[in-house]
């Protein structure tokens, strides 16, 4: 029986007994055939963490078929959206960590050590919620130990004693099945804010409320941060720690301190990250998107 719209030679091609020149296709075949060994390198160009490639004994043998640019891209571009498996160790993760704040909260009082509350982080997160590992270091900066970006590490471990005049500063978050949580909370050691204590602790709640309230799809990401920064600088100046410096206009003063960079002397880093299976995590600045504002304070972005 013969099929519409094919003459006798094309049927006879596609039942396999016709003459057919496939020469062009084959080819074609033979080309995308050609097996090749990927490799994942690349930088995370948020953590500044390198993807090494893999090595193995007799790689030397895929040399010309090694593939290094192609991977990571790719992957990178996977991590960025998450699927809603991910979402949910992702929310589980930090909320296991959120109330292991709470706990290291309701413990701490004068005459502990920060390494104390660092303890008592790590036993509710794994005895609780099954997390072995912390997505980094934990900080636990009392006192003027909060001045120190990143405290806790091995040259600045939580050694301090904690004394009733102390904000605790303290940055932990558990890891669950691979996937990182990031968490920042202050309070007062005492258990009661002073005024200026307070004041600077509200001047951050707006930036995040602020911020918070601004999320959504085609935000800049950049934009944010600068309002974080207002929110900041706004009450430096009402709690008198800024001045308006001869200004009458609070936000046209804003403004120019903002053109000066000076939000970056009171948040130096950046005001958020990626997160996922690195806790700074891959994407940020991809090839191919706007790149990163050398500018200080954004360049942390």
């Amino acid at each position: 029986m013969k099929r519409l719209g094919l003459d006798n030679e094309s049927e006879g091609a596609i039942n396999g007994d016709g003459p057919v020149d496939n020469g062009n296709e084959e080819k074609k075949n033979e080309a995308s055939a050609v097996p090749k060994l990927f490799l994942l390198k690349g930088l995370n160009t948020d953590s500044g963490n390198f993807a090494t490639p893999a090595s193995f004994d007799g790689i030397e043998k895929f040399k010309d078929v090694r593939d290094e640019d192609a991977l990571f891209g790719c992957i990178a571009e996977c991590r960025v959206t998450k699927s809603p498996a991910e979402i949910n160790l992702l929310r589980y993760t930090n909320w296991i960590s959120s109330m292991a704040h709470v706990e290291v909260m309701r413990a701490c009082k004068p005459g502990m050590m920060e390494y104390q509350l660092e303890s008592l982080f790590q036993h509710h997160t794994y005895t609780h919620g099954g997390c072995r590992h912390m997505s980094y270091t934990c900080i636990c900066a009392c006192g003027p130990n909060g001045n120190i970006l990143h405290y806790g590490h091995a040259g600045r471990p939580n050694s301090r004693l904690l004394t009733s005049s102390d904000i605790a500063l303290l940055d932990m978050g558990a890891e669950y099945h691979c996937y990182a949580s990031d968490i920042t909370c202050s309070f007062p050691v005492s258990g009661t804010f002073t005024k200026d204590q307070r004041a600077v602790y509200e001047s951050v709640l707006a930036a995040q409320v602020r911020v918070m309230r601004e999320l959504k799809l085609g935000v800049s990401w950049t934009e944010t941060h600068r309002d974080a920064e207002r929110e900041i600088l706004k009450g430096l100046i009402e709690c008198g720690v800024l001045t308006l410096g001869g200004g009458t206009d609070i936000n046209t003063v804003i403004e120019e301190m903002l053109d000066v960079d000076l939000g970056a002397i009171f948040m130096p880093h950046g005001m958020g990250h990626l997160i996922g299976i690195d806790t700074h995590d891959v994407g940020g600045y991809a090839t191919g998107t706007p790149q990163r504002s050398p500018r200080p304070g954004l360049r942390k972005l």
